[in-house]
């Protein structure tokens, strides 16, 4: 009877570790797929396209922040500071599958056309990314730390070319007008 009432402690001590430990694992966070009916960039309030440009950070509490374009997710981190996030998600350029931020390679060219001109596209592997570089003939490769110190500026000139409509940067304050349309051209081709 000691010996089952020993073995019995064990195995519920055993329990309770196992418990424990799997309360303790890290939450998992998954990117969500674009619904274009609704979502809506969480900054600009443009429509947010199933294209590779579109990005989204997951909140600790679940919540899912889509954007058109890696910009405005800077933007959003830039006015609301990273305490409340869980993860980061941008899009492979060649694939369109969703990948972690922090794992991402960054083509940047002022010259990218991407839909609100920041000129920033992602892609999963170093090798892919040097070769979009080498296939537009510009563009400088970066990683998610290089973009910690980029200056995410909008290229005004790319707001207007190419039939690409955006909002006015300078009068952007996070509200969108329902008559403004994303431009989602392709990159590095000018009209």
């Amino acid at each position: 009877m000691i010996r089952y009432k020993r073995m019995l402690q064990v195995w519920v001590l055993a329990c309770l570790v196992l418990l424990m430990l799997s309360a303790c694992e890290a939450k998992k966070y998954e990117a969500q797929a674009i619904n274009e009916a609704v979502d809506k960039c969480s900054i600009c309030n443009m429509s947010v396209k199933d294209d590779p440009y579109a990005t989204q950070l997951i909140t600790l509490d679940g919540q899912s922040l889509k954007f058109d374009d890696i910009g405005c997710m800077n933007k959003w981190k830039k006015q609301n500071g990273t305490e409340t996030v869980g993860a980061e998600f941008v899009r492979d350029h060649n694939s369109g599958n969703w990948i972690r931020y922090e794992d991402a390679f960054y083509a940047y060219d002022p010259m990218f056309k991407t839909p609100m001109a920041y000129g920033v596209v992602a892609f999963k592997s170093e090798a892919s990314a040097k070769q979009f570089i080498e296939k537009q003939g510009k563009g400088k490769l970066l990683s998610a730390a290089d973009l910690a110190s980029h200056t995410w500026e909008v290229n005004r000139e790319m707001m207007n070319m190419g039939g690409m409509e955006h909002h006015d940067e300078s009068k952007h304050s996070g509200e969108g007008s329902k008559e403004m349309k994303p431009g989602h051209g392709a990159e590095g081709k000018t009209s």
